[in-house]
Formats: C-alpha cells, sequence, structure tokens
C-alpha cells in the first residue's frame, strides 16, 4: 500500500515534470559555420516568405547532437540537431521538417504549450483536492488514493492531447508552406516514412492505443494525411533545386567529418572516390589525425576543382592555423572574408590568424575585421574574445574589458561579465555608447544571478 506521503511526492513529481515540460530547452552545444549557415537560410527563407513573413527573420541553429530532431524554444529560431542531417538523404528532407517546425513558430506553439500545461495541472489539483476532502469526510485511503490516481492520468492524458493537437496542425500549416513556397513535398513524406522505420527498429508501437500515450500522432497517420494532401498540391512533381542538393551533400560531408572519428569518416568516404563531399570529408578526419600534409591534399583538390570557392578557402586556412603556421593561413583567409563579404564567422577565423603571429603590424587589421564581424553579428563568443584581445594589445584596457564582459555574459560567467562590465563603465567616458553598453551588460549580469540565486 502506498503511504499518503509517497503519493504526495508523485504529484510533486507530476507537476514538476509538466514544468519541465513547458520550459524552453536548456542551451546545447551550439555549431556554427558560415557554409552550413548560408544553406540552411536559403532553405528556410523561401518557407519563411510563403508563411508571410519577412524574409530573414526566422534564423535555423545547429545543435550538437546525434538523435533525430528539431524543435522551436520560443522567439523565431528553429533548432536542428546534426544528427537529423546526417540522417536525412537530401535538401528536400530537411525543408520538410523546417516547413513543419515552422508551422510551430506561426502557431505560437512554444508560449501556448504553457496552456496545456496549465490545464493538465488544473485537473491534478482537482483531483488532489477532492481525493483530501473525500478523505477527510471518512471514505477509504485507497479511494482517496486511487481517486488522485484517476487524477494524474486525466491530467497527463490532456496534456499528451494537447502536444498531439499542435503536431497536427504544424504539420497542416506545413503543407501549405511548402505549397505556396513551389516546393515539393515529397521530402516530407519521405522524412516521416524515415523516422515511421526507426519506430519500428526499435519497438514503437504503432497502435492505436499507444496512440493516447505520445505526445506525436501516430507516425503512420501523419504520412497517410501528409500524402493525401501533397499529392492534390501542383507542387507534388517539381523537381527540387538540384543546387540546394548539391549544397547539402557538401555541408552532410562536412559535418560528418568534423563530429564522427576518422576511422569512421574514412570508411564512409573512402579514399577513391574524389567528389567534393568526399575531400571535404576526409580533410576533416586527416587534419583530426593531426596529419596535416593528407588534409592540405584533399583541401589543395577542393581548390583545384574551383580555386574561388571561399570555403575551400576558408577550410585550407582553418588547417593551416590549426597546424600551428598562422602566417601562412593569412592569405586563404583573407580571400574567404573579402568573398564572402566579411562573413562574421570567416572573419573571426582570420581575425585570429592575425593575432597568432603575434606581429603588431597586423593588430590594426585584426581590430578593423574583427569589430565589422561582431557588428553583423553580437552573438560571437569568439570574435569578441579576439577584439579584447586586440584592445589590449593596443593599451585600451577599458575597451579589452568591454569586450571580454560581451564574450561572457554570452558564454554564460555572469559574475565574470559583471566584474568586467563594472570596472569597463567605471573608466569609458560616460554618456559615450561603449558606457551605455557596459551598463547593459552589468543589468543582465546582475539580473542572471539573482536568478541563479532564486534557484538555489
Amino acid at each position: 500500500m502506498r503511504s499518503p506521503v509517497r503519493l504526495l511526492a508523485q504529484l510533486i513529481a507530476f507537476v514538476a515534470l509538466l514544468g519541465i515540460c513547458a520550459q524552453p530547452v536548456a542551451a546545447q552545444a551550439i555549431l556554427r559555420d558560415a557554409e552550413t549557415e548560408a544553406l540552411l537560410k536559403d532553405l528556410v527563407n523561401p518557407l519563411v516568405e510563403a508563411a508571410g513573413m519577412p524574409r530573414g527573420s526566422v534564423d535555423v541553429v545547429l545543435v550538437q547532437d546525434s538523435s533525430i530532431n528539431a524543435f522551436v524554444a520560443g522567439g523565431q529560431r528553429i533548432y536542428v540537431h546534426s544528427g537529423l542531417i546526417n540522417a536525412a538523404d537530401n535538401a528536400n528532407e530537411v525543408q520538410g521538417v523546417l516547413a513543419h517546425e515552422l508551422g510551430h513558430i506561426t502557431g505560437g506553439h512554444s508560449l501556448s504549450i504553457y496552456q496545456g500545461a496549465g490545464n493538465a495541472t488544473k485537473i491534478q489539483l482537482i483531483s488532489l483536492l477532492a481525493s483530501v476532502a473525500a478523505a477527510l469526510a471518512g471514505a477509504p485511503a485507497e479511494a482517496a488514493m486511487a481517486g488522485m490516481a484517476m487524477g494524474q492520468q486525466a491530467a497527463l492524458s490532456s496534456f499528451l492531447s494537447f502536444s498531439r493537437t499542435q503536431e497536427s496542425s504544424a504539420d497542416a500549416a506545413s503543407v501549405t508552406f511548402l505549397s505556396k513556397a513551389g516546393i515539393t513535398g515529397k521530402g516530407s513524406v519521405a522524412f516521416f516514412k524515415k523516422l515511421q522505420n526507426y519506430e519500428f527498429r526499435y519497438g514503437y508501437s504503432q497502435s492505436d492505443e499507444a496512440g493516447y500515450a505520445r505526445t506525436h500522432p501516430l507516425t503512420g497517420d501523419r504520412i497517410s494525411r501528409l500524402e493525401a494532401d501533397f499529392q492534390k498540391d501542383p507542387a507534388w512533381d517539381t523537381p527540387p533545386d538540384p543546387q540546394l542538393q548539391t549544397r547539402f551533400e557538401r555541408i552532410k560531408a562536412k559535418l560528418y567529418g568534423y563530429l564522427a572519428e576518422p576511422a569512421k569518416t574514412l570508411n564512409a568516404y573512402p579514399a577513391y572516390v574524389n567528389t567534393v563531399p568526399a575531400h571535404y570529408a576526409r580533410a576533416y578526419a586527416y587534419h583530426k589525425q593531426s596529419k596535416m600534409a593528407e588534409a592540405l591534399a584533399e583541401t589543395d583538390a577542393l581548390l583545384a576543382a574551383d580555386p574561388d570557392d571561399p570555403y575551400f578557402l576558408e577550410l585550407k586556412g582553418q588547417v593551416l592555423l590549426e597546424s600551428g603556421k598562422p602566417r601562412d593561413a593569412l592569405e586563404p583567409l583573407r580571400e574567404a572574408t573579402q568573398m564572402t563579404g566579411n562573413d562574421p564567422l570567416i572573419a573571426s577565423t582570420f581575425g585570429l590568424a592575425l593575432l597568432a603571429t603575434e606581429d603588431n603590424a597586423h593588430l590594426a587589421e585584426a581590430e578593423q575585421v574583427l569589430k565589422a564581424a561582431v557588428a553583423r553579428d553580437r552573438e560571437n563568443p569568439m570574435a569578441w574574445y579576439q577584439l579584447g584581445m586586440v584592445y589590449g594589445a593596443r593599451g585600451d584596457i577599458p575597451r579589452a574589458r568591454l569586450a571580454s564582459a560581451e564574450q561572457q555574459i554570452m558564454s554564460g560567467n555572469a559574475r565574470a561579465a559583471l566584474q568586467n562590465a563594472e570596472a569597463a563603465e567605471h573608466t569609458l567616458p560616460q554618456g559615450t555608447a561603449d558606457w551605455i553598453r557596459a551598463q547593459d551588460i552589468s543589468l543582465q549580469a546582475r539580473a542572471e544571478l539573482e536568478r541563479a540565486r532564486n534557484r538555489n
């Protein structure tokens, strides 16, 4: 027999679970790469416009996680797991996933999930009060606990039903967005079938009864509805964009080479395969093994195919820089930075190479490049850190402290950010933009520290 104390503990745990479901996902390891981000933008932007939103208003963020998943967690950002890119066979499949997640954004689902969790909690609390009242009125303890358990089940069913409704709504929205953008839904259907195969492989039940215990509708039902809707759409037989597919194959191989063990990469992309994706993947594999000659041979093969590709130049510069040859890395990184209009991620690598030469003659160029990088992408901790080093080397300590505060607040180190921001604030000219920014960081850091104290 369960004691009332144990039952109350289970109730608290259940309510806490609903709270976790309703909260934004905790920060995970973010993967940033200029070429990958450019492709993801080009995949999502037609869908964003089809949804009636301004082009570029939705960001796609790559998360280092081997599971096949994508999600939204408030705001206008879609988070895509690296495992999803690895599992997808083509760019059109990824677009199908992005269209679904965009449906969650336009439906406001990351906000309305609080409503679903709140309703479930109300059901559970009403059940608790009714059970306590019954016990006080003399009802047997078993009856009171049974009523509480039924309330818990009803609350969980309410929440799961709410989640399934949102998923179905996002599915329907994805059909509309892909259709308006003139993009075939074949990739979306194919990816859902792939997910269904994974479910079969790992023993997830596909029965109607099991569907009631899921956060998502049954995958087979979703496939049937999507196929019926997509096959009626004029875009169903529209061929996918071949250039997007070529770019997808490149970034998929690049990501695999970066994340996988070198032996696995060299097995998946053996030396006799002379495609661009294979050279990309092997360059990362050899670089991870500290085989600089082999890695540079792969980057040179890429540049032989296209000497003016900025991402090939970036990779060569990265290999040289991380192999202890920053001076040799300068020219390819400078070219890549110029070709991409000072892309913030490529520019920050170039800035690092300039600093790594330990030649003060490069400080002015490093400052120019890094200031342009953070102006376009303030959420770039590496660029802020390097800019702080430039200011420090030039003797501009107040701005060095401010740049350090920027880097630390983005890295989650609120205490260090506060110390550096306050130090910058006290020494910067009052009323200037930098002085105001130091105050802003101080306020943000104090707020984060206060939230941390309240959690403890």
